[in-house]
């Protein structure tokens, strides 16, 4: 059974390229103070995401859209005082990358803030963007399934590759974004069995948040972790009422990952 540590070493792409490798579990939480950062890494936490569901989580908008660059990089640089041993992973806002010369514009302000990669949303549209960042040496984080920038064009925070035709497209934008060098993925809401096609299909690493058991890593929100969502979406879960306290909830939270407990079907799409 696998017991969280303090990280021993510095995590980068490698390591986490390694463990996908090894099929070893690697944990990811969005959080967004230096605080919560420095815990994180004292419970084995590979990576963090300073995600841009902070303006939900943090600021009190009812969707991801109205964050600024000004507000990501306020949070990046947080995270980053905060961090010594994880890999921080900065998202980029709505319309920040619209085209490649802008993303790579905001892309240097999020890695200047203590970024070590970025994370954009988006699929197969976003491959020259991608080789265009990853070219001039920023590591890129993709995202597809659930993608929250288009929570519009979506019609809401759904399920995404329920059926057939939707979810060849994103197995399409998985292999696309992959040839063209993203270096994670993050999968949001899909079903579980896509998920393990996509992770088992890409030699990136990906990473889950509502999409099953199969993919290398998992994601959640501090928030959800802690209990502090009042309306918490299916694939989370409270750590802290098993655990007592914020490092118990974090240190919980890596077990259950690395040890296959959680995701379990109740918190799965199928």
């Amino acid at each position: 059974m696998y017991a969280p540590t303090a990280l021993e070493k510095t995590v980068t792409i490698q390591t986490l390229r390694k463990m996908k490798a090894a099929g070893e579990k690697f944990i990811t939480v969005a959080l967004y103070d230096a605080p919560m950062a420095a815990m994180a890494q004292k419970t084995g936490v590979e990576a963090v995401l300073i995600g841009d569901s902070l303006g939900m989580t943090v600021l009190g908008y009812e969707s991801t859209i109205p964050v600024t660059m000004e507000q990501m990089i306020y949070h990046v640089e947080a995270v980053a005082r905060g961090n010594r041993k994880s890999l921080i992973l900065g998202d980029m806002p709505f319309m920040t990358y619209a085209t490649p010369e802008q993303a790579l514009t905001n892309a240097t302000r999020i890695m200047q803030a203590g970024a070590h990669m970025v994370k954009i949303e988006g699929g197969a549209w976003l491959a020259e963007t991608v080789r265009m960042l990853t070219d001039r040496g920023i590591p890129v984080c993709a995202h597809l399934g659930l993608t929250p920038q288009s929570v519009h064009k979506l019609g809401g925070f759904r399920v995404q590759g329920r059926d057939e035709e939707t979810a060849g497209e994103i197995l399409d934008d998985a292999a696309a974004l992959d040839e063209a060098g993203a270096d994670l993925l993050v999968l949001e809401c899909v079903p579980a069995a896509l998920a393990k096609r996509i992770t088992e299909s890409v030699a990136m690493p990906t990473i889950g948040i509502g999409a099953g058991p199969h993919t290398d890593a998992q994601v959640l929100v501090i928030n959800d972790i802690l209990g502090l969502t009042e309306q918490p979406p299916k694939f989370s879960k409270n750590f802290l009422i098993e655990a007592g306290d914020i490092p118990g909830a974090l240190s919980k939270y890596a077990a259950d990952v690395k040890n296959g407990v959680f995701p379990d079907d109740a918190h799965t799409f199928n």
